[in-house]
């Protein structure tokens, strides 16, 4: 199993969108570069850990835990000429993109915010503190990931 950070714009889909959703699954779709679908397609597998981190917003940072519940299928949102995520250069019979699915598991009742991670010494392969790997995909080490989901719910 392996651990990673999906980062989301809380005004087009947050941990409580995930947290309300009916089954409290919905696929994770719309992710347009080649790295962060590399590691869709390749690497992300059914039952990895997932951490929810919101970006692009005032409070950046980690919010909650989800769980692959599907792997890496055509995100169907490419074939949509009416989606902002729509690609013309890709086919039903030649998808580019690809999603997965996730289920919510857990929101931290407080963000564990960027800054914070950035000042932690323990963190040091983790995208989020590298200059210039800033995916909204990553991968996260399993020392790491103990140790930030640790602090995650200490803080809550």
């Amino acid at each position: 199993m392996q651990n990673w950070l999906f980062k989301t714009e809380p005004d087009a889909f947050s941990i409580d969108d995930l947290a309300n959703m009916s089954n409290q699954t919905e696929h994770w779709d719309g992710i347009r570069n080649y790295q962060a679908r590399n590691f869709l397609r390749d690497n992300v597998k059914l039952g990895d850990q997932v951490f929810i981190y919101h970006s692009s917003c005032k409070d950046v940072g980690i919010v909650g835990l989800a769980q692959v519940v599907k792997e890496a299928y055509p995100d169907h949102t490419q074939f949509d000429p009416e989606s902002k995520y729509y690609d013309p250069k890709s086919s039903p019979d030649n998808p580019r993109w690809v999603m997965v699915d996730i289920q919510f598991k857990q929101k931290f009742s407080k963000l564990l915010p960027l800054k914070v991670i950035k000042s932690m010494p323990e963190i040091t392969e983790i995208g989020l503190v590298k200059k210039g790997h800033r995916l909204s995909i990553m991968p996260v080490q399993q020392s790491e990931f103990e140790y930030l989901l640790s602090r995650c719910k200490e803080a809550s």
